[in-house]
C-alpha cells in the first residue's frame, strides 16, 4: 500500500467517523448514553491525527503545492469534506 492509498483510506475513515459523531453526540447529551460517544470520539480523534499526519507526509513526499495542505486540512473540519477531498485531489493521482 503506497502513501496515497493510505491517505485515501484515512480520508474515508475519518469522514465516516466524523459523521458517526453526529449520531453519538445526541445520544450522549439527550439520552445519557456515553459509551458510544466515548468509543467513536476516541476513534475519530486517532483517525483525525493520522489523517493530518498523512496529509503532510504525502504532500512532502510527492512535492505537492501548498494548496494541497490547506485544502486537505480545511476539508477535515467540514462534514463530507474528506470525501470531496478524496475525489478531487486523491483519486486522480493513483
Amino acid at each position: 500500500m503506497n502513501h496515497n492509498t493510505t491517505l485515501r483510506f484515512l480520508a474515508i475513515a475519518e469522514g465516516i467517523s466524523y459523521l458517526c459523531l453526529g449520531i453519538t453526540v445526541p445520544l450522549k447529551y439527550k439520552l445519557g448514553y456515553t459509551l458510544p460517544n466515548l468509543i467513536v470520539g476516541m476513534t475519530h480523534g486517532i483517525l483525525f491525527m493520522a489523517y493530518c499526519y498523512w496529509i503532510v507526509l504525502v504532500g512532502q513526499t510527492t512535492r505537492r503545492d501548498r494548496n494541497f495542505f490547506v485544502v486537505g486540512l480545511i476539508m477535515s473540519l467540514i462534514p463530507f469534506g474528506t470525501f470531496w477531498f478524496d475525489k478531487k485531489y486523491l483519486s486522480t493521482k493513483d
